[in-house]
């Protein structure tokens, strides 16, 4: 029961606690730092407008009364852009929209801030401040002024303006024109308006428009931190407006007329024309004759025609310079300014007759004849019988003769009558007499007088139809052919076609088609279509060649032909398999060393023959490597010694197998595969640099190899510098070299001993003997090609009395010696040898009485 009461106690004290606690619980609200504060509830908050998206750019900072975790949050009315973002917990509002002063200068933003239970919502305005981000612009435009020629300098002709939508420096706008050498007007630059420059003049007939560039500038401000000045430009188009300033001008001066003895009173002559030279703005012109007419000619006073007044049988002169004015004249026919020219009129007699073209039975309008080609140059054509004729007299009877056609084929003779001529037609050029290019050539023959005002003339057809002669050789489209054939192609298959056109006609147009040359005996050739095929028994193989040229020749009915040369690769096809030399291997693996199995694909081409390794299976399993493109294969990286080999394998026997594929990227794709057996073992480890540059070699025998070689070669080198300097020293002393000789006793175990020469002084330092084998000596004057001579001997010894020792007891060899003289070589030497003679016995009978006594001292002590 006492505890049933605490319990309850317990449970009233908590609703009791948990009801107070309900009745103080206060709102959240935010903390007002003030307008330039960036913490709070953003009331009256400033930001410019070219603040980047993605910014923080204000802390939303408020608290609960009762210490509760407090969440913000930031929306915006309906319809309304979403400029910010806001993080519930931490209250930072970031910026997710570029701002637009110039579009939307005020943002209205609901912020609010709740402890879970109470929230508490705010409107709140964001004000968007200016940055120099708009550029002027200018106002009505285009802008087009029409001004007068006469315009004084200085005078205001228009004012351009423009708007800059930022506020302050920013907004306000200045004026200046482009830079230019010819500039002719000046802008004022704050008011905009447009004058035209001091002491300049505008001309219509030098420039009747001009164009203008001028530039509107902002005061400049600050745009993402960075000072800016922004600008616009526009063209001002200025049309000068022609005044009446210059005076009327001729054209087309000098002016020449004629008057003929037909002619009769009115008729024309000639007719002037002179203009205004204000092209803008121009005035009527009025014609009148000042002097030289006399009385015989008149003119019309507004379209400036001048006529005979008078039959031509009546004029006094052959020649008249007839003086004629034209002068502006304005609305109220009052004569402005004026210009003078002169009107030559010359009197001459009638051209009635133009030149006429005859052929055999008369006038002719047309001459034909036919002809082979290609006639040889300078040929004169004989089959035009063509005579012209003019039957006017003087220089109305004088016209020149023209050929028109085709350039340079054909020249006419002669090119200059008078009167009357027989033309003669010669060939200059023969390549352009050609029946490929056409089988009629025409041209027409001009007869045009050349003194005459009337230009009368004449024309004839002249008409040339060809005959063909064999005259061209087949020629093929293409210099080479290049052709592809897939290996084992079945025979007769069809590979490429070559053309050939001879442009002759009938039978000399035909081609005939061969081939011949190195490969050509696998190929055949249409003779007619010019495909060539495969034999059909050839069989391609791209592993045995893959290059295949030869020629074809193109051959018309008449032997004329040409050639053309044909390359054609064979294209590899995967029909072999990769091939290991055995299918099973065997391989020494030294840990950390790897071993290489070798498979080879007899296909041409890769990828054909590429060639791609992996493990089938292993035993044991996930114990090797294998390099896709090499074939290395190598134990896993945890085996690092035989410790790991053998836990794995649990024998002794340290030999792994594997099976090891090769295939090939061809399509289809072939394989194959070999057993691999492995014997593991660990490297004996080396010291010193060369077992370092064995291990390094042990991959390349041959590096190992030439090294070797190249240290024997060096000591060898070494020998024969040594050996030759010796000799040569030698050589020049011309010592006598001491020579030991043996005298072996026939026991079979024989063993040498060198008798040691007591001491001996001569008279001559350079006198020595040689100790050496007599029998050896002998041999070496026989292999001799030179005959030296003998030198002098010991006597023989008695024979040795029979021995009484024991066969244990070591034998004993008996030195002997015997003396060799050492030539240098030289003439001298061999002059002198008879004196030196004497000298050399006493030496010999002093050494061998020396010699016996040592020798009987030696043979006391051996018996």
């Amino acid at each position: 029961m006492k505890k049933e009461k605490k319990t309850h106690a317990l449970l009233f004290l908590l609703l009791l606690h948990f009801t107070l606690a309900r009745q103080s619980d206060y709102a959240p609200y935010f903390y007002d730092d003030g307008p330039g504060s960036t913490s709070g509830n953003m009331a009256l908050f400033s930001i410019s407008e070219d603040t980047p998206v993605g910014s923080q750019i204000y802390v939303l900072n408020g608290t609960d009364p009762e210490g509760d975790p407090v969440r913000y949050g930031l929306t915006f009315e309906k319809g309304s852009k979403v400029y910010f973002r806001v993080e519930p917990k931490s209250g930072n509002v970031t910026l997710t929209q570029e701002l637009d002063r110039e579009k939307q200068d005020e943002i209205s933003v609901l912020v609010s801030i709740t402890d879970g239970r109470n929230k508490v919502v705010e409107t709140v305005r964001v004000f968007v401040t200016d940055a120099n981000d708009e550029h002027p612009e200018f106002q009505n435009l285009p802008f087009i002024i029409n001004i007068p020629e006469d315009t004084a300098a200085g005078s205001s002709i228009y004012r351009v303006q423009a708007v800059d939508k930022d506020m302050g420096s920013g907004g306000s706008v200045s004026y200046y024109l482009q830079a230019s050498p010819f500039a002719k007007f000046t802008i004022d630059g704050n008011s905009g308006i447009l004058r035209v420059k001091p002491g300049e003049t505008l001309d219509y007939e030098t420039t009747p428009t001009h164009f203008v560039t001028v530039v509107a500038k902002d005061g400049g401000g600050k745009y993402k931190g960075k000072h800016q000045v922004l600008t616009a430009t526009a063209t001002i188009t200025v049309n000068v407006i022609d005044a009446q300033d210059m005076p009327p001008s001729f054209v087309g001066t000098p002016y020449f007329g004629y008057v003929y003895e037909v002619s009769v009173p009115g008729s024309e002559i000639f007719t002037v024309y002179a203009k205004d030279g204000d092209q803008g703005n121009p005035n009527p012109i009025r014609y009148s004759i000042m002097d030289g007419s006399d009385g015989v000619f008149d003119i019309n006073g507004t379209s400036g025609c001048i006529t005979l007044t008078t039959f031509p049988s009546l004029l006094r002169n052959e020649l008249y310079e007839i003086k004629v004015k034209a002068s502006e004249v304005r609305p109220n026919d009052q004569l402005l300014d004026y210009d003078i020219t002169m009107v030559t009129v010359r009197v001459v007699d009638l051209n009635n007759h133009p030149p006429t073209f005859y052929g055999e039975n008369g006038p002719q309008s047309k001459f034909e004849v036919t002809m082979y080609e290609h006639p040889p140059a300078g040929e004169i054509l004989r089959g035009f019988k063509i005579t012209v004729n003019d039957s006017d007299q003087g220089a109305n009877a004088k016209f020149k003769l023209r050929l028109v056609g085709p350039s340079r084929v054909l020249r006419v003779v002669p090119q200059t009558v008078l009167n009357e001529a027989q033309v003669t037609i010669i060939v200059e050029d023969t390549s352009g007499i050609d029946y490929e290019k056409g089988q009629t050539l025409s041209f027409k023959l001009l007869a045009v007088e050349i003194d005459t005002p009337e230009r009368f003339s004449a024309t004839a057809d002249i008409v040339i139809n060809l005959l063909d002669k064999n005259d061209n050789i087949p020629k093929f489209t293409y210099e080479y052919y290049i052709a592809r054939v897939p290996e084992n192609s079945p025979g007769g298959s069809s590979i490429v076609s070559v053309t050939a056109n001879d442009p002759d006609s009938g039978p000399w147009g035909e081609v005939k088609y061969t081939i011949y040359g190195s490969g050509s005996d696998l190929f055949s050739i249409h003779p007619s279509s010019g495909l060539i095929s495969t034999q059909p028994w050839t069989s391609l193989d791209a592993e045995l060649r893959s290059k295949y040229n030869f020629y074809v020749k193109a051959e018309d009915s008449e032997g004329k032909y040409s050639l053309a040369e044909v390359f054609i690769t064979v294209l590899d096809m995967n029909d072999h398999p990769p091939a290991f030399d055995h299918k099973h291997l065997e391989k020494t693996l030294i840990i950390g060393t790897p071993v290489r199995v070798e498979a080879v694909d007899e296909d041409a081409e890769s990828p054909n023959n590429v060639i791609e390794y992996s493990i089938m299976t292993a035993d044991p399993d996930n114990a090797f490597d294998i390099n896709a493109d090499t074939g290395e294969i190598q134990l896993k990286s945890y085996i690092k010694s035989m410790e790991i080999v053998q836990n794995i394998t649990k024998q002794k026997d340290c030999k792994w197998s594997l099976v090891v594929q090769a295939r090939d990227r061809g399509s289809p794709s072939f394989s194959t595969t070999a057993v691999v057996n492995i014997d593991i073992t660990e490297a004996t480890p080396l010291k010193g640099p060369m077992a370092a540059f064995l291990m390094k070699s042990r991959d390349n025998p041959m590096r190992a190899l030439g090294m070797v070689t190249v240290i024997i070669s060096a000591l060898v080198g070494v020998t024969v510098l040594i050996s030759t300097a010796m000799y040569m020293r030698n050589s020049k002393s011309n010592r006598i070299l001491p020579v030991r000789r043996i005298i072996k006793r026939r026991p079979r175990d024989r063993q040498t001993w060198t008798f040691q020469m007591p001491g001996i002084k001569f008279n001559n330092p350079a006198d020595k003997f040689l100790i050496g084998d007599a029998e050896g000596r002998h041999q070496r004057d026989n292999s001799s090609p030179r005959t030296k001579p003998a030198p002098p001997s010991a006597p023989c010894l008695p024979p040795p009395p029979p021995s009484t020792a024991r066969p244990s007891e070591r034998p004993w060899a008996v030195p002997t010696i015997s003396g060799a003289l050492a030539s240098k070589g030289s003439k001298k030497v061999k002059s002198n040898r008879r004196k030196e003679g004497n000298m050399s016995s006493a030496l010999v009978s002093e050494l061998k009485m020396k010699l016996e006594q040592k020798i009987n001292e030696n043979n006391q002590g051996y018996y």
